[in-house]
């Protein structure tokens, strides 16, 4: 398999990784998948439109969050938070990730009151022995959620996804 090309961006965080082309990650005409629902849960892409509700669902399950499975290099989230506008700002680069092919991230939504309780994110892997990357979380009072999201999303990504070689990061 080639070598992944990556840009870095002056302004792009190093914490999020490289920034990749459509074309590196999935197949060219590859149209990714915009739902999954179970009756425990709802995915759909995460954007602006989710900003008041992902930010409060996150910064109330810190501790829960950086204890998952996926998380264990201390940088997300952040311990003491971040305002708003930057989480806004957050959500407009998935959103454009998203867009552009070079990853999706979806917002986890309760399927009776669509309200925000966690987030799945798939990335191009750093390693070469991974397609990519799969993390997830739920809010602190839904963590009974955790493994099903997690098993929901590997059953996903082999069925309507065209990665092989899947990092659930130790899932």
């Amino acid at each position: 398999m080639p070598q992944r090309r990556t840009r870095v961006q002056e302004d792009w965080p190093a914490q999020y990784g490289p920034v990749m082309t459509r074309n590196e990650f999935v197949p060219v005409g590859f149209n990714p998948p915009t739902s999954l629902a179970t009756d425990q849960f709802r995915l759909e892409p995460l954007g602006p439109q989710h900003n008041q509700a992902d930010h409060a669902a996150w910064m109330s399950s810190i501790e829960h969050i950086r204890s998952t499975p996926g998380y264990p290099d201390g940088n997300w989230p952040p311990p003491t938070g971040m305002t708003v506008e930057k989480n806004l700002a957050d959500l407009r680069r998935h959103a454009d990730d998203f867009a552009r092919g070079a990853g999706f991230t979806f917002t986890v939504l309760d399927p009776g009151d669509n309200d925000v309780i966690g987030c799945v994110y798939l990335y191009p892997s750093t390693s070469d022995e991974w397609d990519v990357t799969v993390q997830s979380w739920v809010r602190a009072d839904r963590s009974d959620l955790d493994r099903p999201l997690a098993d929901a999303v590997a059953r996903w990504l082999a069925t309507d996804w065209p990665w092989k070689r899947v990092d659930r990061c130790g899932r």
